[in-house]
């Protein structure tokens, strides 16, 4: 068996009242809680360890040493506020909360499940100020904190961690000059300068420069000190309190993975060949095993020599080792669009692919070493990125804009505007489409994108099912399409295997029917909705129903004789969104319903995703949202059976009227 434990909010009460040098005590709380880092992230199955552990040592002065919030409360109006803009370090940002006391046991070791803490900062949980999103906001969240403190007269600092890569988006400059002319002289950011992005070093995604000169050129009070030295930050926040006329701004040096040995940058990048390993997910038992031995053995020989005895632990969970995993073998659609891409681009010398530092999560890694000249690694900077892509294509080039779709979709939406504008040629890729996974929480899940691009003129939404239909759109929107192209990508491993028929062409909006019925009719996309979909029709078919299930990938146009015919008979049509319920393809079916020249009584009833969307495992969010194959048959019979009550009365009344 495999056990996580977790050390006890004790313990750490514990070694603050113990007499010690200062130094020792916050090196001792720090390997504590990057011991409860790794621990939640086991247990959760993922969460971004490399650059929590970064800024692990930054977090824990700040709340030991620097800030009040913890001694005056955190709803105080003078309490100093720290929050992280990055996002990414959320578990290390929890460990810290709950050595204190500000978060509870059974909300910390439930990271990335629902109740529990979310995988990036999320302000419903104690102690978290505000929500991180897409990268580049929290100097001018901080800077409208800092400004709000002024106007109300309260004390108090801001305090802002961002990324090193972070910088690369065009807000943090943005507001790093309002900042200064605006005098808000009571935010001091934190850059967590641990070198490394997602996967590479910054350096060579786009090179930062002279930071500490540009920041200074921009008005900040600059200093710089190695990140993980209390000495040398204990002695730049003394000079930074001494600074009263300009935001203040500190370039901590760091270590991406720190304090744990394969872990750490420069280890951890040549064991991965240039790429760094340890950015997110969470390690297999034996290399989970070997990092906690290792972290735990310092906090037991702290403990020696303080005579403290033994670090007190609890088992988390006990679980079976080297469990396998169907997931681990299940198709994955981002795999099969990479493979296409990378087909299409030895056909195409047009075909050009732009990447927001994703590659990796992308599936773009083939395409990118096999053709490096037609492969534009833009970095964290969305908005630049579609532009760029406007530009080549205005030049007869075929973009393939890649990112996350939340990212994409909404950050770039001028932009992508913009580029509709001129009727060139672009498409577009919305990678992490729809709710799930939904461990990240809010500020990863895209639920806008559909409505988005739809609003443009001349752009065609499509989302696959499965591998075989990712190479078929991939390859209707670079050969067939005359417009702008939307594709959403799940990001995840398939539920199930989504069987098409036997010679399954993708034709211009018209789905597929995957299981035959009569009494209503289902229409669904993508994997994860489909596997639900195919799940309800199961359960409804052992209670005497017979749901037709219908894969719909053209989520903005729709062939009304296809519809026609596929609907049949069925009085009742049921819409399965994963997607916001607005814009989604329920919106386009009750137009395209309109549009029919046979008029229909067809009651369309759509299921999406209501509300702000949960954070926790698939299983608890798609329940959650009653969108799991289970809540999805309740639905449908209860919908069913109302009808059917609805008409006996009707019937019934027509008679006696008779």
């Amino acid at each position: 068996m495999l056990d996580i434990r977790l050390i006890p909010e004790n313990e750490f009460r514990r070694v603050r009242e113990t007499p010690m040098d200062d130094n020792d005590r916050l090196k001792l709380i720090s390997a504590m809680c990057c011991a409860n880092t790794l621990a939640t992230v086991k247990r959760a199955g993922s969460g971004h360890l490399g650059s929590s552990l970064s800024s692990l040592d930054i977090v824990i002065y700040l709340y030991h040493c620097e800030m009040n919030s913890i001694e005056l409360g955190f709803t105080h109006p003078d309490r100093d506020i720290y929050f992280s803009s990055k996002g990414h370090d959320a578990p290390a940002y929890y460990a810290v909360l709950y050595s204190l006391g500000v978060i509870s046991k059974q909300q910390f070791i439930n990271l990335r499940r629902l109740g529990g803490t979310h995988g990036h900062p999320d302000v419903g949980i104690p102690g978290i100020e505000t929500n991180s999103g897409s990268l580049g906001m929290g100097i001018s969240k901080a800077k409208g904190m800092a400004l709000a403190k002024k106007m109300k007269g309260a004390g108090g600092q801001v305090f802002v961690m961002t990324g090193d890569g972070e910088l690369q988006e065009g807000q943090i400059w943005e507001s790093l000059q309002t900042a200064a002319h605006q005098l808000a002289d009571n935010i001091t950011a934190i850059v967590d300068m641990n070198k490394i992005q997602s996967d590479k070093p910054v350096s060579e995604i786009i090179d930062l420069g002279d930071l500490e000169q540009k920041f200074s050129d921009f008005g900040w009070h600059t200093a710089r000190c190695d990140g993980h030295d209390y000495d040398q930050l204990a002695q730049v926040f003394a000079e930074f309190r001494k600074v009263t006329d300009r935001p203040k701004i500190l370039i901590a040096d760091t270590i991406k993975g720190k304090g744990v040995s394969f872990m750490e940058g420069p280890a951890a990048l040549e064991a991965g060949q240039g790429l760094y390993p340890w950015h997110s997910g969470a390690p297999d038992d034996e290399t989970f095993e070997a990092a906690y031995s290792e972290i735990f053995a310092r906090v037991t020989a702290q403990y020696a020599q303080l005579g403290l005895g033994e670090p007190g632990t609890e088992i988390i969970e006990s679980r079976e080792r080297n469990r396998t995993s169907l997931k681990s073998r299940a198709e994955k659609v981002v795999t099969a669009y990479g493979e296409a891409l990378l087909e299409l681009g030895g056909e195409r010398d047009d075909l050009v692919v732009l990447d927001a530092d994703l590659s990796a999560d992308c599936g773009l890694r083939p395409f990118e070493h096999a053709y490096p000249q037609r492969f534009i690694e833009s970095g964290i900077a969305e908005q630049d990125m579609v532009s760029t892509a406007g530009g080549l294509a205005l030049q007869g080039f075929l973009p393939i804009v890649n990112s996350f779709g939340v990212f994409l979709a909404s950050r770039s939406n001028e932009q992508i505007y913009n580029n509709a504008t001129e009727q060139t040629r672009i498409i577009y890729v919305c990678h992490y489409a729809g709710v799930i996974p939904a461990g990240p929480g809010k500020s990863h899940q895209s639920l806008r994108d559909i409505s988005l691009f739809t609003a443009l003129p001349d752009c065609t939404v499509l989302q696959p099912g499965n591998a075989q239909e990712t190479r078929q759109v991939l390859e209707w929107c670079v050969d067939n399409a005359e417009g702008n192209c939307m594709i959403r990508l799940v990001i995840g491993p398939s539920p199930r295997t989504i069987t098409l028929p036997l010679n399954y062409q993708l034709t211009p909006g018209q789905g597929v029917v995957l299981n035959e019925g009569s009494d209503a009719v289902l229409f669904a996309y993508g994997p994860v909705m489909l596997n639900e979909a195919l799940k309800a029709a199961e359960l409804l078919e052992q209670q005497g129903l017979y749901l037709k299930v219908v894969n719909m990938p053209w989520l903005n146009r729709v062939d009304n004789e296809w519809l026609q015919e596929t609907l049949g008979a069925c009085e009742t049509l049921f819409v399965l969104d994963d997607h916001a319920p607005a814009g989604g393809l329920g919106d386009t079916l009750l137009n395209a319903l309109t549009r029919l020249e046979s008029p229909r009584s067809t009651r369309l009833v759509k299921f999406a995703v209501e509300g702000q969307p949960a954070c926790g495992t698939p299983a608890e969010v798609l329940d959650y949202h009653r969108l799991s194959g289970e809540k999805l048959a309740e639905r449908i019979n209860v919908t069913l059976q109302d009808e059917a009550d609805r008409q006996m009365e009707t019937a019934a009344y027509l008679l006696s009227r008779a």
